[in-house]
């Protein structure tokens, strides 16, 4: 990847919001999955672009097909892969397909913030940036590095598709961030293993749900769904009198509850808490 692809910003929210405000418009809508991560959408409504929110698959996967003839004039096709909330991966050939059937004069903005705790690696797009695609990646350190505080993650795109972004905001990040992310990308074990930990405790709580007959949407992610059978402000505000905090939920699942996955003792209260509240 040459440099002049990608942009440094604080976090990878910032190049979110300004993708949006350069690439939509009243006439140039925006197009996502629902349910899915909804900063996209909100900058969208904010100036007035159209939000089409198409239903994932039967397999909680993005529906290209449908994202794609959502609208002859969509300006952004976003997928978060893995995908907030659901932790559900997109797969590379539908990425592709989207990119090769998307509507002239779009881009495919793939926000890959969870990317690392995927096993499936080879679903990321880096190299069809470097292939010069129509085609704009967004990742942080904030999820598996741990580096939400600090604010650190970069825009990875065309040196023209980056251009129309970097006019709407300055790309910096603190002193600390750029040697946090410095010191994190040299330690080449750490990918991999904090992977592991994080898949291993994930494996461990879907053990748990399976042994008590509890329905969830398995993830790839540090995140995932759990129907609670109940509205799930309800179970939120149970599970909070236990002492345990768990995610919001979306209109279009409002019977399920956004998990995440903490440390082995956390998700531990997490099970004696959720049995308790689920009887």
């Amino acid at each position: 990847m040459k440099d002049d692809h990608i942009t440094i910003y604080a976090g990878s929210s910032q190049p979110l919001h300004t993708a949006v405000l350069a690439f939509c418009s009243p006439t140039k809508s925006f197009v996502t999955a629902d349910p899915g991560y909804e900063a996209g959408q909100r900058a969208a409504q904010f100036i007035k672009a159209k939000v089409s929110g198409i239903p994932l698959t039967k397999d909680h996967a993005h529906d290209v097909r449908a994202m794609v003839k959502a609208d002859p004039n969509a300006g952004i096709i976003y997928i978060c892969n893995p995908n907030n909330p659901t932790g559900t991966v997109t797969s590379r050939a539908d990425i592709e397909w989207a990119l090769a059937n998307k509507p002239a004069g779009s881009i495919l903005l793939l926000d890959e913030a969870y990317i690392h705790l995927s096993k499936v690696w080879e679903n990321r797009g880096s190299d069809l940036v470097a292939a010069g695609k129509d085609v704009m990646i967004l990742r942080t350190f904030s999820k598996l590095y741990g580096m939400a505080g600090l604010r650190a993650g970069y825009a990875m795109a065309r040196p023209d598709l980056l251009a129309k972004i970097s006019s709407l905001g300055a790309g910096a990040m603190a002193v600390t961030a750029m040697a946090g992310a410095s010191a994190s990308v040299k330690v080449k074990n750490l990918v991999p293993e904090r992977r592991k930990k994080i898949g291993d405790v994930r494996e461990d709580t879907f053990a748990f749900l399976d042994k008590h007959n509890m329905h969830y949407i398995a993830s790839d992610s540090n995140c995932f769904m759990l129907d609670v059978k109940r509205p799930a402000r309800e179970y939120m505000q149970a599970m909070m009198k236990e002492k345990v905090w768990v995610g919001r939920s979306w209109p279009s699942m409002p019977n399920y509850s956004r998990i995440t996955i903490g440390t082995a003792d956390e998700m531990e209260k997490f099970k004696a808490a959720t049995l308790k509240v689920m009887a």
